[in-house]
């Protein structure tokens, strides 16, 4: 069972037309997307996922809705490129819910999960090489080192790293947690779990989230119709940091016309920010899903 974190809270921050065109760039399970669905007449919705089985699950749970909704299967770092194809270059609304869905958590097959054991893969798109077996064991040790540092921010990354080409070649999730918490203090692998980062490090490299999000954020931003919005769920502090700090950029004047005494259009703010700080999950949200501890949503729109 999936609990979509932050439901409402993003959803009645798209302040959403019923005519409108919007883009759910996160599929998952479907619970963002039936939510825009329930509020759209004559308007459509785009549903991105990169994983297959999250597709096919989707299209079954909003069937009712016909011919509203427009499944692709494909990153949401494609989203100028996949909407173009159905001459869509203009919407009103997109909702990024960065979080892993509870199933994909769970399935020990797909190997996310550093507390059950699997083969190591952590790829979200079944079909990509790239899978967290390769980053394990072909990686070089100063490239995992900087993945640790720069991903996990853990300090014990360079030991942690020796240790993994020490002991190549790594199958499963649960050989990797051995030599990961053998890799630091007992004091610490106790307190700590550094485990629980550093399979987020590598799940973030297999799948280059970060990166993703730098490229899309400001593509969305341009595609926005004036008045539409873009809700974004972060689930840790890399994620919450990009959007932050994209949010801040086109939401202000460029500093080298600040003073200027009429400021040329393309130097004008594109956005404005619904909320300064982040919306948090409620205290009754946190205790029925433990997952959403950490969310934070932030939410624009454009002007």
């Amino acid at each position: 069972m999936h609990y979509s974190v932050l439901l409402n809270e993003s959803i009645e921050g798209l302040d959403i037309k019923s005519n409108g065109i919007y883009v759910d760039g996160t599929l998952g399970y479907g619970g963002h997307s039936e939510e825009i669905l329930k509020r759209l007449d004559g308007g459509h919705l785009y549903a991105f996922d990169n994983d297959i089985c999250a597709i096919n699950y989707s299209k079954e749970r909003l069937s009712k809705y016909g011919d509203k909704v427009t499944f692709i299967h494909s990153n949401f770092e494609n989203l100028k490129e996949k909407l173009e194809e159905y001459d869509v270059t203009k919407i009103d609304g997109i909702v990024l819910d960065l979080g892993f869905s509870s199933p994909q958590i769970d399935d020990p097959n797909r190997g996310f999960s550093f507390m059950k054991d699997a083969k190591l893969d952590m790829r979200m798109n079944m079909e990509q090489e790239l899978s967290a077996y390769e980053v394990v064991n072909d990686y070089k040790e100063e490239d995992l080192t900087n993945i640790f540092y720069k991903y996990a921010e853990e300090k014990y990354s360079r030991s942690i790293a020796h240790n993994i080409v020490l002991k190549r070649p790594i199958e499963s999730t649960l050989a990797l947690v051995s030599i990961i918490t053998s890799s630091v203090p007992t004091k610490y692998a106790l307190s700590r779990h550094p485990e629980r980062v550093i399979f987020q490090a590598i799940r973030i490299e297999v799948n280059k989230e970060l990166s993703v999000l730098e490229s899309v954020l400001p593509e969305a931003i341009d595609m926005l119709n004036e008045g539409g919005r873009i809700s974004v769920i972060t689930f840790h502090s890399l994620e919450d940091r990009i959007v932050k700090q994209t949010f801040k950029k086109y939401s202000e004047i460029d500093k080298l016309v600040s003073g200027l005494p009429v400021i040329p259009d393309e130097y004008k703010p594109k956005i404005k920010l619904i909320n300064k700080k982040p919306i948090l999950p409620s205290s009754k949200e946190r205790l029925e899903n433990s997952r959403s501890k950490s969310a934070k949503l932030r939410i624009i729109e454009r002007v």
